[in-house]
């Protein structure tokens, strides 16, 4: 019986220095993730607020940023074709991961499973704001699209406030920049022709309301110019080649706050979306899926709000913004989902833009061309 428990007792011994061995060695493996999204002070609070703390606390892993995730789509697809999915992480808009997740080329997420409770124990799926999570899609942000303008382009007693002085360019004069894609100038178009924001998609869903939008934007057709990149917007309202600008509230929030443009935020008829992760279903997945459950809990979601002015996807995320990390004020009245800047917004909606965001495209890019 002695030599038996003996026997026992040193396989035990054995097997846990093979498991001491295996954890050692797993720490020690060099991993790499390639991890897209958008650039600017978007990728710049990312890398300050997730990737390089996670780095530092794992010096084994290596994040490389790829600024790709304007285009997240079609390269996940024609690496998908070609056998050879090199991203493993992306950041993507909801409306396509839904479609990435139709085609079955990133992983359906299992939110309660993958994801971290709240410090209070709320599972992923009740912490996370409503509406936000997809079948494949882990958010991250809640961000608007906004109008906005420089200051020192129009008399000090005559400042535009709505999305109606956008499209009235003889009290308003000069140029217009916006996004070379039909969401959100849609929308605008509407709203300012008088429907109301909860309105939007009802009249957008019919061939007349298609039509309705379209020529609401033909009467500052001659004064727009078109960006395709986050970037140009802030840029072209600094250099004064447009007057107003349509971009993301984040990227005006850094322009004007951090490098000091005279720039305003019309928050009226503000573009509310969600952004946040697909994982592609590629060789790294469950070292994407490792890091990512770490990067979207209450804490970190919270500390992206302390570099840019989006709010956090979690409810419990929201309890903890505070101040900016550099500049000292505080990050609250810069959000969205600020009691005052949430007026009149218009909620994106994901299924349109699924279910008619091919055929809308398409005829928006034949509307620039014209």
């Amino acid at each position: 019986m002695k030599a038996k428990t003996l026997t026992v007792v040193g396989v035990s011994a054995a097997v846990a220095t093979v498991s001491a061995a295996a954890l050692v060695a797993h720490a020690q493996e060099r991993i790499e993730l390639t991890v897209v999204s958008w650039g600017g002070a978007y990728t710049a609070s990312q890398n300050r607020a997730y990737h390089e703390p996670w780095m530092e606390e794992n010096p084994n892993w290596r994040l490389r940023g790829d600024d790709g995730s304007a285009n997240a789509l079609a390269g996940l697809r024609a690496q998908h074709q070609a056998g050879n999915v090199t991203w493993d992480l992306v950041d993507m808009l909801p409306s396509d991961a839904q479609l990435a997740c139709d085609e079955g080329i990133i992983l359906p997420i299992d939110h309660d499973a993958m994801l971290e409770p709240a410090p209070d124990g709320t599972p992923a799926s009740e912490d996370f704001l409503p509406g936000s999570l997809g079948e494949c899609f882990i958010p991250q942000i809640v961000y608007s699209t906004v109008v906005t303008y420089n200051t020192e382009m129009f008399p000090s007693d005559a400042q535009p406030q709505t999305v109606d002085d956008f499209f009235n360019v003889e009290d308003f004069p000069g140029r217009r920049a916006i996004q070379d894609r039909p969401a959100v100038n849609l929308e605008w178009a509407l709203y300012a022709d008088g429907v109301p924001p909860d309105e939007v998609y009802d009249v957008l869903m019919t061939p007349e309301g298609v039509d309705r939008a379209f020529d609401k934007l033909d009467t500052i057709k001659e004064h727009l110019i078109f960006w395709t990149e986050g970037s140009q917007a802030p840029q072209l309202l600094a250099d004064r080649e447009v007057a107003f600008a349509t971009g993301y509230n984040g990227r005006i929030f850094d322009a004007s706050e951090v490098e000091g443009q005279p720039f305003e935020i019309i928050w009226d008829g503000q573009v509310v979306e969600w952004d946040g992760w697909v994982i592609p279903d590629g060789p790294k997945a469950d070292h994407a899926l490792e890091y990512v459950r770490w990067a979207t809990d209450t804490q970190r979601l919270a500390d992206q709000a302390k570099f840019i002015s989006y709010g956090p996807a979690r409810a419990s995320s929201n309890e903890l913004v505070g101040e900016h990390a550099d500049l000292g004020i505080d990050m609250r009245p810069h959000m969205p989902t600020y009691p005052e800047n949430y007026q009149t917004p218009i909620i994106l909606d994901n299924d349109f833009w699924t279910d008619y965001g091919d055929e809308l495209r398409e005829r928006f890019a034949n509307w620039m061309l014209r």
